[in-house]
């Protein structure tokens, strides 16, 4: 029995008091707008259909791993879609991972050394930040999407550094200046970390395909439980980092690997990615609508993800009420989550929303802003 839970309990009063007490609740039913379900892929019957089509093919698939992909865990699932996943997106090699946290974790605790530098946008995951901690590396922080902060930073330094950037922002909504970013790793011979969770399916293959700067990027983080439905990630690099990894990153090495049908869904989820280009124009379409009622907003124009700041946190928990009482599903963001003063509702837009939604929705938050 645990004799120090009143510092627990103090902890979590004090959070109750603030209105910012987290909770698990089962989904509700509603009008989506809070997921990451960008383009309906989680919901389609069509993908659920070839999902169960490979199942019916291959009951082994629902098999458990049985243990570490270094003891019994891997598999020729496993070899193939990491094959198929570093073709399709023009790496050397790809490591597969059960999320994307899980991805940077191995990522940030294993490549840096306590010689090293980590320099990461004020923005970026929190994954990043405990991966960090783990490695000894010194860290340092720029200026959300500020180049010149961040080439300042990059002349003081004489160890090697470790640039971490999102490319596409999950609470800001907006897009990090990869190109200049890029230029700027390569002009102080740093290593660039690309996590595309947010980016992946919503651009295509991400914004690194986009702007075709494979050469210029050290490794990227693929995530498929946001835009592709599915869940788990991917680690894209070379085959040296790939080796690297499988030897010294301990969230790989110590964690049993997910069973086969998590790789085959995402293996599964490329193909209907590459089939289905409606949703994605349908995504953009829907985002236009969004921006047309000329909200307030951080975020880029074509992003799906949309905040609107209410730095007040009884005036933002007001708004949220009312939304959920007119059945609009959304997601309030308080500090200590973002900073204080710049709390805000995270509006998630998807194919699947309607104009008539999109038009409700904004109309009651224009009361508020």
């Amino acid at each position: 029995m645990f004799s120090n839970t009143s510092r627990f309990q103090e902890s979590l009063d004090k959070r109750k008091e603030k209105g910012t007490l987290r909770s698990l609740r089962l989904q509700s039913d509603g009008i989506d707008f809070y997921s990451n379900d960008y383009l309906g892929f989680a919901k389609s019957k069509d993908l659920q259909q070839l999902l169960l089509q490979k199942i019916m093919n291959n009951p082994q698939l629902l098999s458990g791993s049985t243990g570490s992909r270094l003891i019994s865990g891997n598999s020729d699932v496993a070899v193939s879609v990491e094959n198929e996943i570093a073709q399709k997106h023009h790496f050397e090699s790809a490591l597969l991972f059960p999320s994307g946290y899980n991805a940077n974790l191995a990522l940030f605790s294993t490549l840096p050394s306590r010689h090293d530098i980590v320099i990461v946008d004020e923005q970026i995951h929190r994954s990043v930040h405990d991966a960090y901690k783990l490695s000894n590396a010194k860290k340092l922080k720029f200026k959300h999407n500020d180049t010149e902060d961040l080439e300042n930073i990059l002349k003081r330094q004489q160890g090697h550094c470790y640039i971490a950037i999102e490319s596409l922002y999950s609470m800001e909504g907006d897009f990090a200046p990869i190109h200049e970013i890029a230029g700027l790793a390569s002009k102080y011979k740093a290593s660039l970390i690309v996590d595309e969770a947010h980016a992946f399916g919503v651009f295509g293959y991400g914004l690194i395909e986009k702007y075709q700067l494979h050469d210029q990027v050290s490794a990227a983080v693929i995530t498929y439980g946001k835009a592709l439905g599915s869940h788990g990630a991917a680690i894209l690099c070379n085959e040296t980092v790939k080796s690297y990894l499988i030897n010294f990153a301990s969230p790989f090495i110590y964690t049993t690997s997910a069973q086969d049908f998590q790789w085959m869904s995402i293996k599964t989820g490329y193909e209907f990615l590459d089939q289905n280009h409606e949703p994605t124009i349908q995504l953009q379409n829907n985002i236009k609508t969004f921006r047309s009622q000329n909200l307030p907003s951080p975020s880029a124009e074509t992003s799906p993800v949309q905040a609107i700041v209410i730095p007040d946190n009884q005036r933002l928990k007001e708004l949220q009420d009312i939304l959920s009482e007119e059945g609009f599903l959304t997601y309030a963001i308080y500090s200590p989550t973002v900073k204080e003063g710049s709390e805000r509702l995270r509006i998630c837009l998807h194919s699947f929303n309607t104009e008539e939604e999109i038009m409700k929705l904004t109309g009651i938050i224009k009361e508020f802003v």
